[in-house]
């Protein structure tokens, strides 16, 4: 699986930082900061999906736990099962973390992200 979630993100991290940071372990096809439909602000957590599944491994071994940005994220493989995550929207695009079916983002724990069809930022 090349898609890792990345949780516990600064509010000001932006796709582009991210990206920059991941694009160290290989190449990285999207960096997705997730944000707040009505607001527009970061929700504190992404995901990176990157071209090798092997550069992906080494990325999620390499940053878990680590200080990115100013903060200490978490750094974890996203789910494939598309759709299965939370939020209000129908996109799915990325699936959830951990694979657990209708908990928002794979019910993170303590976001209150929870239940929905799908993800959408």
């Amino acid at each position: 699986m090349s898609k890792l979630f990345v949780g516990g993100l600064a509010w000001h991290t932006d796709d582009q930082t991210l990206r920059t940071k991941f694009e160290e372990f290989g190449q990285v096809e999207e960096a997705v900061v997730v944000k707040d439909r009505d607001t527009g602000r970061s929700r504190g957590f992404g995901f990176v999906r990157f071209t090798n599944e092997a550069d992906a491994t080494v990325a999620m071994n390499a940053m878990n736990n680590t200080e990115f940005d100013g903060r200490y994220i978490r750094v974890d493989k996203a789910s494939s099962k598309v759709g299965q995550g939370g939020g209000s929207g129908t996109s799915g695009q990325w699936g959830s973390y951990p694979p657990q079916q209708g908990q928002g983002y794979g019910g993170y724990p303590n976001t209150g992200y929870g239940g929905g069809q799908g993800n959408e930022y």
